[in-house]
């Protein structure tokens, strides 16, 4: 096992995440024993409590988020306990509170003690200390319960995850606007609680809530024929879909996809990632200062319009390594399988790009600079990505989260990045120094229009690449 190359390439990680994270640790080490002087260098004369209490909320929601793409789902097989004499009840409890133990849950302690009592304890007393700690503690607990909880509902109510997504972005754009100012309310929450202690009880009843939402939804799902019943119902609903039946073959190619990207773990993570992706704008195109910096908008209409094809066409034929060679044995026709894939390429970026559109409210400019990266992404990207992956190699477990996951990252992987974020920009740039800024973002688009109109002769060289490159790929997946 020792000279196996998948053992010590874990090893090799495991050092460099251990590293990372003794460096994570002794930064926020340093931040605790320092916490009073560091704050009194940021805000000189400020109220530093305050200050604190108003940033709260926004660590809980970064928290939450983290949470949400990174931590494990705990889980339990639980055919194995049911003949037993075991209360059910016990054995839901268990996997419910197991997430207790992530480390996540206390990495915030190393901070949260000496700011109570280096700064709260001194201008109120030690008591009130121990009553914002705890409040803290029982939030970031609540925090992981209902992390754990949306995260659970991706499999059978994705639209509850999607309305609470909705929420976050509202409140976000709202405090953004101005509308509302969460750091206030925040601020004045704490305030509360420092002024009245008995408040305490809300973060608990907010804990107790978070947990029975967990337990109650376990308890709900804990026979195993019920969950099976309704993930098949669940998946047989893409296969309904009345327009990629009479598309033939091709529609079903793209049936079979939208079934494997739902059905396993590692691709559903990346699918709920969208909002992410497409929420990238609102971190530039905002900003006065962004409004004519072209070469930095075109990075960022490549990635939203782009980014969910780019994930897919970079790994599309690593998903299916696990029966690769069932598809070298049964597939006659991969003209056909290879332009399946193209259109389905084609129609993430496009649903991407019209998600995108009501950007135009920051300026026409923005709506020009995302239309020609989308006809980039389809007519250019799409085909080198595909190229590229042709040289995969390495098989992937689809039911491991996607979160530092490098699992099935070949060399060809990171040079795709190459033509995906770079080449526009260095397209662009020489008309930029021209002083037609806006003729190189016509290029980029027509670059784009160009490979579409030309798409036939682009498979069909995909298709040589692929058929020079299948047994050396399947050979890798079986690896």
């Amino acid at each position: 096992m020792r000279r196996s190359s998948l053992w010590q390439k874990n090893v090799a990680l495991n050092i460099v995440l251990g590293v990372l994270l003794l460096i994570m640790f002794l930064n926020l080490l340093f931040i605790g024993l320092f916490v009073d002087k560091i704050l009194e260098e940021l805000f000189p004369g400020g109220d530093h409590i305050v200050i604190v209490n108003g940033i709260i909320i926004y660590y809980l929601a970064i928290e939450f988020f983290i949470r949400f793409f990174i931590q494990a789902l705990p889980t339990l097989n639980i055919e194995t306990y049911l003949h037993l004499p075991i209360r059910k009840s016990s054995i839901v409890h268990y996997v419910a509170s197991k997430s207790i133990f992530v480390i996540g849950n206390y990495i915030s302690w190393i901070v949260l003690f000496p700011f109570a009592f280096k700064v709260i304890g001194p201008a109120y007393n030690a008591g009130m200390a121990w009553i914002w700690v705890l409040t803290l503690i029982l939030l970031v607990f609540s925090n992981n319960f209902f992390a754990t909880y949306i995260k659970r509902q991706l499999i059978g109510k994705s639209y509850i995850v999607g309305f609470i997504g909705l929420v976050f972005i509202s409140l976000i754009m709202l405090d953004y606007f101005g509308v509302i100012s969460l750091s206030a309310l925040s601020s004045s929450a704490f305030g509360q609680l420092l002024a009245h202690p008995f408040f305490v009880i809300v973060p608990l009843l907010i804990l107790i809530f978070t947990y029975g939402l967990n337990y109650f939804f376990l308890k709900s799902k804990l026979y195993p024929e019920e969950i099976n019943i309704k993930r098949k119902e669940k998946v047989d609903a893409l296969s309904n879909i009345k327009y990629l039946k009479t598309i033939g073959l091709t529609g079903l190619l793209i049936s079979l996809d939208m079934r494997l990207i739902w059905r396993h773990k590692r691709t559903r993570s990346i699918l709920f990632m969208a909002p992410i992706f497409l929420a990238y704008g609102l971190i530039f195109y905002p900003q006065t200062e962004y409004k004519g910096a072209y070469g930095l908008l075109i990075f960022v209409g490549i990635f939203m319009t782009g980014g969910m094809m780019l994930n897919y066409t970079n790994y599309c034929f690593g998903y299916e390594s696990n029966y690769f060679d069932n598809i070298l044995a049964n597939y006659k026709e991969f003209e056909r399988y290879l332009y399946g894939k193209y259109i389905f390429a084609v129609s993430i970026a496009s649903v991407c790009y019209i998600l995108t559109i009501p950007y135009v409210f920051f300026g026409t400019d923005i709506l020009l600079i995302n239309t020609m990266t989308f006809l980039y992404n389809i007519g250019f990207l799409s085909f080198v990505l595909f190229y590229f992956s042709t040289y995969s190699k390495k098989r992937m477990d689809l039911s491991k989260g996607a979160a530092f996951n490098y699992q099935g990252l070949g060399a060809s992987h990171w040079l795709s990045m190459l033509p995906a974020f770079l080449l526009p920009v260095f397209i662009y740039l020489p008309f930029k120094l021209m002083g037609m800024p806006k003729a190189g973002l016509l290029f980029i688009g027509a670059l784009g229009v160009a490979g579409l109109l030309f798409h036939k002769y682009l498979l069909g060289l995909i298709l040589k690449q692929f058929n020079k490159k299948k047994y050396d790929m399947a050979e890798g997946f079986r690896q």
